[in-house]
């Protein structure tokens, strides 16, 4: 199990990006959270298993179709105590 957190900018907001984030989790079998920010960014925290953890982080880097996204910074995190994977 691994965690992660994730900054996304770029044309992120208004776009469904977290509609699509919490799909793409949910397919991933990930639990935590996304969020848009006040700076136009789109903040995501996310675990589960390593594979799934990676998988899901290689999508935020490319984002949904209508979205783009300039730059993604992804960081490790502790485990958190998360049991699903909601937007915020």
């Amino acid at each position: 199990m691994k965690a992660i957190q994730i900054k996304v900018k770029g044309k992120v907001q208004g776009v469904g990006f977290r509609y699509y984030t919490k799909q793409k989790a949910d397919e991933c079998q990930l639990s935590g959270f996304v969020q848009n920010k006040v700076d136009g960014s789109v903040y995501i925290e996310a675990q589960g298993e390593d594979a799934d953890v990676d998988t899901f982080a290689d999508w935020c880097r490319l984002g949904p179709e209508w979205s783009r996204v300039v730059e993604c910074k992804i960081s490790d995190m502790p485990l958190a105590d998360f049991t699903k994977f909601r937007i915020k």
